[in-house]
């Protein structure tokens, strides 16, 4: 059973994988990145943005430009993109069956499955907030997101609108905000002054010295813990230590959404 959840989580990311697969489908059947891209509802700037992602994560590309001919060049699948549709078309059925038969376990719950997701996920990040979307604000080329965590804290993260699309991201989802611990900054100034659009309030739970850094762990409510690395010199130079109230402060740009 531990192989199969194993292979069922890494193929469980409906909102994103569906949508790039379909585009895949598109290219395939249209021979156009801009038709595809109608076809998908991405615009032609996230279309790309999608395959450039796809070919990065592949050994070798998906997708690729054509030139010349009759009909004056156009993109193509590769056949490892012709691959991966069939594939991915068998995973699916399969993935329902699966589904099919563990809906009809009556001690299971299926929602467990996206909690046994987020658990499996592996990132080097060591932050992994989740929360739902409260707002989003779109400009002419990046959106601010806002990220409501269990604890009431609003997390602020600026991504592209590419992004916000391609991800399908809308009000109420489900998301994790994903930060670095070395892109969070600790002040023993609660009211500090900054440019920075997170200033989350909380209290250090734990600080492990090492020779050179230090991760320090704040809770900024409801057991949300955002853990920062800093230098141990910089431990002591502002007194830190378990107990003590603290900002951590984090730029929006440092902050990623997975869904």
């Amino acid at each position: 059973m531990e192989g199969i959840v194993s292979g069922v989580m890494s193929f469980d990311k409906p909102a994103l994988l569906e949508k790039r697969i379909r585009l895949l489908e598109a290219i395939a059947e249209t021979g156009s990145i801009t038709s595809a891209a109608k076809r998908v509802g991405l615009s032609y700037k996230a279309a790309w943005e999608a395959v450039d992602t796809m070919n990065n994560l592949s050994k070798t590309p998906l997708v690729v430009r054509v030139t010349g001919g009759s009909g004056g060049g156009g993109t193509t699948l590769t056949p490892l993109g012709v691959e991966v549709v069939a594939n991915y078309s068998v995973l699916k059925k399969e993935y329902e069956r699966f589904l099919n038969r563990l809906s009809t376990i009556g001690n299971f719950e299926m929602n467990s499955l996206k909690h046994i997701q987020r658990i499996a996920m592996q990132i080097s990040a060591r932050n992994q907030l989740m929360g739902k979307i409260g707002e989003i604000k779109q400009a002419k080329v990046n959106a601010e997101v806002s990220i409501v965590l269990k604890s009431g804290v609003v997390l602020v993260s600026t991504i592209t609108n590419s992004a916000v699309e391609e991800l399908g991201l809308e009000i109420g989802d489900e998301v994790v905000g994903i930060i670095k611990a070395s892109s969070v900054l600790i002040s023993n100034t609660l009211d500090i002054a900054t440019s920075a659009r997170n200033k989350l309030g909380g209290v250090i739970t734990d600080i492990k010295l090492g020779d050179v850094n230090a991760q320090v762990s704040v809770d900024i409510g409801q057991n949300d813990v955002v853990v920062a690395t800093i230098t141990s010199e910089s431990v002591k130079h502002l007194g830190l230590s378990v107990g003590k109230k603290v900002c951590a402060i984090i730029k929006s740009s440092s902050i990623l959404i997975g869904k």
